[in-house]
């Protein structure tokens, strides 16, 4: 493998991040309001929508494989990644209004079936043909570990400006337009015309300068034959699962916050305060982890993070509604997610190296949307999970669940399986190995 030597400046780094505040622009609508929305404004089953995304998510896991393909196969004068950012800019910001744009005269059938056609539609189709090209860019920006660690410090402080501004603006939003089922469209309309600016962002202020090296096969690896070589990576195995965990907790979390503020804390404007106490301190401690994860490495940070915001979630379960208590709980949150989040997608480019030393092939593209149908998994797991229990066990007791116990064990998760990754030792030695065949060939 090898790269163009090029200094990663402020500029690119702040570029990279700006496509994920676009995609979360969609991505923390559906995790915290999509379910509010059908259930209060469009008046259908919560366990139907729960058992619809999770339905969703097969087909999304089969699109996000086959995106992967097309990226590894590729080829502009713009890159792999860059062209199709540009692309679907406008198509994902469409696609988003149409997501909260249920018509309100259908009947209850046609409802279910727009709501499966356009969530498909979303998050199957167009969300995966930007996230997937967004989310491989990282890898062919720089072959650095430490500059991949700084791309997705930068990715997750703009994520997370995304959340902040998906969880404390729409609400008020939706107000200001009325309040009724025109007013999510008019509020989504907006958010569409950020995200398509933020896409601009990225695609002109980014570059791809790593490419692979003359032995190393790349190109048209036939579809089963590059799953297979997933499965001889065991590195990979370990992220994608922990990605699994990391994303039912930010499902449930983003859905189950509006029906804990609402029934337990009995203030559904705590949603918002709880969310930005936990995201601001998130992105304060995140221009720190960079050097935190220079000296104990992102696998350690991601345990670290892992427990923090464990513990975090658990102490909801011990304050009930003390101020100082909630309060104190929201930033553990911010402080654990901000060692994992700074790191996890980083840990994923990782392995695209491993992976082209273990098998000889690489296959960037498929790697990342393997992983990125593992966190879809998750999203579609949490979604569904959260429908369910709220569905069986009420709003009140099943918000308690969902939004305290099961993420607080889904960390315990996280920690387990980490704990047996190795790769940030074996990084380096792994790269050199990779230039020397190169060189020897």
């Amino acid at each position: 493998m090898s790269q163009k030597k090029s200094e990663i400046r402020f500029w690119e780094r702040f570029s990279y991040g700006c496509g994920d505040l676009g995609c979360n622009i969609i991505y923390s609508a559906m995790s915290s309001f999509l379910l509010f929305y059908y259930t209060d404004y469009v008046h259908v089953s919560a366990g139907v929508i729960g058992t619809i995304m999770l339905l969703s998510r097969v087909f999304d896991g089969i699109t996000d494989l086959i995106m992967g393909i097309i990226v590894d196969r590729t080829k502009s004068r713009f890159g792999k990644c860059r062209p199709w950012i540009l692309r679907m800019a406008i198509p994902f910001a469409l696609a988003g209004i149409l997501l909260f744009t249920v018509p309100s005269g259908l009947g209850n059938t046609a409802k279910l079936a727009y709501i499966f056609i356009t969530y498909n539609l979303v998050s199957s189709v167009i969300y995966t043909a930007i996230n997937v090209p967004y989310a491989t860019l990282n890898s062919l920006i720089t072959q650095d570990q430490y500059e991949r660690s700084v791309l997705s410090i930068f990715r997750m402080i703009l994520a997370t400006t995304g959340t902040l501004i998906i969880t404390n603006l729409t609400l008020p939003l939706v107000e200001f337009f009325g309040n009724n089922l025109s007013a999510w469209t008019k509020t989504f309309a907006v958010f569409g015309i950020l995200a398509v600016i933020v896409f601009m962002i990225t695609f002109t202020g980014t570059k791809e300068r790593v490419v692979p090296a003359k032995d190393t096969k790349q190109e048209k690896v036939p579809f089963v034959k590059g799953i297979s070589l997933l499965f001889q990576n065991k590195y990979w195995m370990m992220i994608t699962i922990t990605l699994v965990f990391i994303f039912i907790n930010y499902s449930l979390n983003g859905g189950a916050a509006v029906y804990y503020a609402k029934n337990i804390l009995h203030n559904s404007d705590m949603v918002g305060t709880m969310n930005l106490v936990a995201n601001l301190v998130q992105i304060g401690v995140m221009f720190f982890t960079a050097f935190i994860i220079k000296k104990i490495g992102k696998r350690n940070m991601l345990i670290v993070g892992a427990v923090i915001y464990g513990l975090g979630f658990a102490m909801f379960g011990f304050v009930g509604t003390n101020m100082t208590g909630i309060m104190i709980a929201c930033v553990l949150k911010g402080v654990g997610n901000a060692g994992i989040s700074s790191c996890m997608f980083a840990i994923v480019s990782d392995t695209i190296e491993y992976g082209e030393w273990k098998t000889g092939y690489r296959t960037e593209g498929l790697i990342n949307s393997a992983s990125s149908f593992g966190f879809k998994v998750g999203n579609g797991l949490g979604s569904a999970i959260l429908g369910w229990v709220i569905g069986a066990a009420g709003a009140g007791t099943g918000s308690e669940i969902t939004f305290i116990w099961i993420p607080a064990i889904l960390c315990i998760g996280q920690v387990v399986v980490m704990w047996f990754y190795k790769l940030d030792k074996e990084y380096d030695g792994i790269v050199e190995a990779l230039e020397k065949e190169g060189a020897a060939k």
